[in-house]
């Protein structure tokens, strides 16, 4: 054993990957039938939750870095799950729409997405899970 490092489950980045993946690979076929990456299911998910945003709000909210981005945009743009619009004032500035094919796509898929979810209150408790996320909203502002 390292005399440098904790054990692996002890390692909180280790864990948070973990537990990410446990819950990706539940939702992730669903993302495969519909030809979506998990980034582009984020971008889609945040405008339709936000609504319209500038891509670098959009791409910290998605937690995507801008060449990523540039490229889930463009490639939902194609699909025509977004479209672009010059910003009202600035006109350098873009703002993304969430298009009706994106809504399309979102309410196809949340259903099972908010299954998974429940499942998941159902089996930590929805106390537990609140607890959850308020501990890692915090440590996101760590």
């Amino acid at each position: 054993m390292s005399k440098f490092f904790a054990k692996t489950e002890e390692s909180l980045p280790i864990m948070l990957l973990r537990a990410r993946e446990a819950l990706m690979k539940r939702i992730r076929p669903y993302l495969t039938e519909q030809d979506l990456s998990e980034q582009q299911w984020r971008v889609l998910r945040v405008l339709d939750e936000v609504g319209p945003l500038e891509p670098t709000e959009l791409g910290e909210r998605c937690v995507v870095l801008t060449p990523s981005l540039t490229r889930i945009l463009a490639l939902l743009e194609k699909r025509d799950m977004i479209r672009r619009e010059p910003h009202p004032t600035d006109k350098r500035k873009q703002i993304i729409h969430l298009t009706k094919a994106g809504q399309d796509i979102i309410a196809l898929i949340a259903p099972e997405a908010r299954k998974i979810y429940e499942e998941l209150e159902e089996a930590f408790g929805k106390p537990q899970m609140n607890n959850l996320l308020n501990k890692l909203a915090k440590l996101s502002d760590f």
